[in-house]
């Protein structure tokens, strides 16, 4: 029966297959951190192990990354929750785009997948760091208002905190399952979406009109959103870039993709404001545009 659906069909199906494998696993673990999250940390317990300068917050969220093996397809969920707890935005946001990119397990294949190049993981870690910063000190001074929208912040204000034992251990399961199902939705529509534009999008208009660093950095941002990869295998793409585009267009198509594709459009929109998306977004592109140029440069 498939041999008889057009050769473009089946290689989208395969592609959205290959995405949502690698995915899935992800989003569990999210979604089971996110659950156990809901119903063992207070409010309180977070405030007093936060840093209460501002500054150090936002250094705080930028840097703890490192502990979480999490890929971007399962952090949405986690700080979702986290920012349920009265966790500062411009502490839960720098997490959000720091933490698909600076653990362990992503840096260790960006290290094998460039032919052991400490300069390029580093390289990597550092403008995602940066951009991390950049985004917490525009949410801590400049940016008002909640990000959240505000059905979801009903939906999650109350903790019942006279759960106990397995009682309470169920209870987060039952989360962990509906934030499962809430995420997975959206992470099904955009691999749908990813695998289309990669099968109907022919990379050669890329690279043909890719002539100079500054257009080179701009397709590679883009090829990094269309594409949608799990920041654990995406190095292992983009080296396969490096002769065509050079090193700062395969920078920025490292550093942008754990933070932007169709995946955590998707997957945001259904939890936060779209003013806040919208400045997401655009500083996240912004920043990543620049930092490659700048190492372009070099």
């Amino acid at each position: 029966m498939f041999q008889q659906l057009p050769l473009s069909i089946l290689q989208a199906g395969a592609i959205f297959l290959s995405i949502i494998i690698e995915a899935l696993p992800f989003v569990l673990i999210g979604s089971i951190i996110s659950g156990f999250i809901e119903i063992y940390i207070t409010p309180e317990f977070v405030y007093r192990y936060l840093p209460k300068n501002k500054i150090l917050r936002i250094m705080f969220g930028s840097l703890v990354g490192f502990f979480f093996p999490s890929c971007e397809c399962g952090i949405v969920p986690i700080v979702c929750r986290f920012l349920d707890k009265k966790v500062p935005s411009y502490t839960a946001i720098p997490f959000l785009a720091t933490a698909p990119v600076i653990n362990p397990i992503v840096l260790f294949s960006t290290y094998t997948a460039f032919g052991n190049s400490v300069t390029i993981a580093l390289y990597r870690a550092l403008g995602s760091i940066l951009i991390a910063m950049i985004l917490g000190i525009v949410l801590g001074f400049f940016y008002k208002g909640p990000i959240l929208k505000s059905s979801r912040t009903e939906q999650h204000r109350h903790q019942d905190s006279s759960l106990r034992g397995w009682k309470k251990m169920g209870h987060a399961l039952i989360h962990s399952i509906d934030e499962f199902f809430d995420t997975g939705r959206y992470l099904v529509f955009g691999s749908l979406f990813a695998s289309l534009l990669q099968v109907y999008l022919p990379t050669r208009i890329l690279t043909t009109i890719g002539h100079n660093t500054a257009t080179a950095i701009l397709i590679m941002m883009v090829l990094a959103f269309v594409l949608s990869l799990c920041s654990e295998a995406d190095a292992f793409i983009g080296s396969s870039f490096l002769a065509t585009f050079g090193f700062a267009p395969v920078m920025a198509f490292l550093v942008i993709g754990p933070m932007i594709d169709i995946k955590n459009v998707l997957m945001m929109q259904a939890q936060f404001k779209g003013r806040f998306i919208a400045l997401y977004f655009g500083l996240i592109s912004l920043a990543v545009f620049t930092y490659s140029f700048l190492l372009g440069g070099l």
